[in-house]
């Protein structure tokens, strides 16, 4: 494959596994805890390496998976003591991603780790760092990486398709037909968290949360099915970075920064033009009303 055909396989592979989930985080109003997540886990990949002093991946994907479940942990606890939500997320977050930074300082320049590189990452360097087996490339090591979590997501979501549904509409209902709900939002946790780590290298921390976000609040808008909603946010992930890397052709500007801002030119489409809660829909609506009003007032 070219180098173009890597980075565009690599963008869409970020956009359709973060989508994905993404999208059950908007249905069950846990944005905010993948920004969180998003960022924590930096202090899992730094942990990862100085107990390996590698950054082999699979170390990696445990320690943000750890770090990431103590995050949602540390939220919901402060939450049961009656701290408020979104609070309780914040000092999470800052704590703990103020701990990851500290801690790279302590790496110094002995590895390619440092702050920018989780926030912004650097998606055209990923065709030069290939997967290595017995002298013979593979491919970008990311591609893999970024496949193998996006499986292992799409496994998960469909052995627990049911559960996930029923926990996320209606938690009490889920818990009295003995639906394991902690166990699913923890495994919802994990799920971010290998979906973030695995991006970082490609994408930065800054493009996972976009991911994460925009276009599971973009397919929020076009349609009220769960499942469609699942696959319209990883369409729109992955079409955020089509478009993106074609802007970044064009403009000749970051191939992530315009990928980010893709998500927001779609979202910004949906919510205009959806015909049920778009704006233009909504207006034409009230227009329609207002006519029928005043139709039944001349009669």
């Amino acid at each position: 494959m070219s180098y173009d055909a890597w980075i565009i396989l690599t963008g869409c592979l970020v956009g359709i596994t973060c989508g994905m989930t993404g999208a059950l985080l908007i249905l069950r109003k846990m944005a905010m805890l993948a920004d969180a997540i998003s960022h924590t886990v930096l202090l899992g990949i730094v942990l990862a390496f100085f107990v390996t002093q590698s950054l082999n991946g699979l170390p990696m994907l445990i320690g943000a998976a750890f770090v990431g479940v103590l995050t949602a942990v540390m939220v919901q606890a402060l939450d049961s003591s009656g701290v408020q939500s979104d609070a309780a997320i914040g000092v999470v977050f800052t704590s703990l991603f103020a701990l990851g930074v500290v801690l790279i300082s302590f790496v110094g320049d002995s590895v390619h780790l440092d702050v920018n590189h989780a926030l912004m990452g650097e998606i055209a360097f990923i065709p030069w760092d290939s997967l290595m087996i017995n002298g013979v490339s593979y491919g970008p090591t990311a591609v893999w990486m970024l496949g193998g979590v996006f499986l292992l997501n799409l496994l998960l979501i469909l052995i627990f398709y049911k559960e996930i549904k029923i926990s996320t509409f209606d938690s009490a209902m889920a818990i009295s037909i003995g639906v394991p709900v902690v166990f699913i939002h923890y495994m919802l946790m994990t799920m971010v968290s290998f979906s973030t780590v695995a991006s970082f290298d490609s994408v930065g921390a800054i493009l996972v949360v976009a991911m994460l976000i925009v276009p599971g609040a973009t397919a929020y808008l076009i349609t009220d099915r769960f499942g469609m909603m699942i696959i319209l946010s990883a369409i729109i992930g992955a079409a955020s970075s089509l478009l993106g890397y074609g802007m970044s052709i064009v403009f000749d500007v970051s191939i992530s920064g315009a990928m980010a801002v893709s998500t927001g030119i779609l979202f910004t489409a949906a919510f205009m033009l959806s015909p049920k809660h778009g704006m233009i829909a909504k207006w034409l609506r009230r227009k329609q009303m207002q006519q029928e009003q005043q139709q039944k007032a001349s009669v």
